[in-house]
């Protein structure tokens, strides 16, 4: 009788090569980009809390971002490629979520 061997997986720690501690993005980009594509990401996921917590459809939505209900669908879909930083910004203030910036010195 032929004897069954398992290969155990390696630990994660092994196989996957630590990456920026502040995201993705510094792993794929450069510093300037990758902090504007960070900030439109966490705006983006906001306002899709902001829709999902409201219940509204997305025409509801639509009336109180002042924007087409073709740009709440890209909201909820997560296409930040699609918003400028200024627009999401804007967007977030609409939605009653109060923006903010804080700055700190580079480590």
């Amino acid at each position: 009788m032929a004897r069954m061997t398992t290969k155990t997986a390696p630990t994660p720690d092994a196989t996957r090569t630590p990456g920026d501690p502040r995201g993705v993005f510094f792993d794929l980009f450069d510093a300037d980009t990758a902090v504007e594509l960070t900030m439109r990401g966490e705006l983006l996921i906001a306002l899709e809390r902001w829709l999902a917590a409201s219940g509204q459809t997305q025409a509801q939505a639509a009336k109180v971002l002042g924007v087409t209900q073709a740009r709440v669908s890209n909201i909820k879909r997560g296409k930040f490629s699609e918003f400028s930083l200024e627009q999401l910004v804007k967007l977030a203030a609409r939605a009653g979520l109060k923006p903010q910036l804080t700055l700190a010195k580079a480590a």
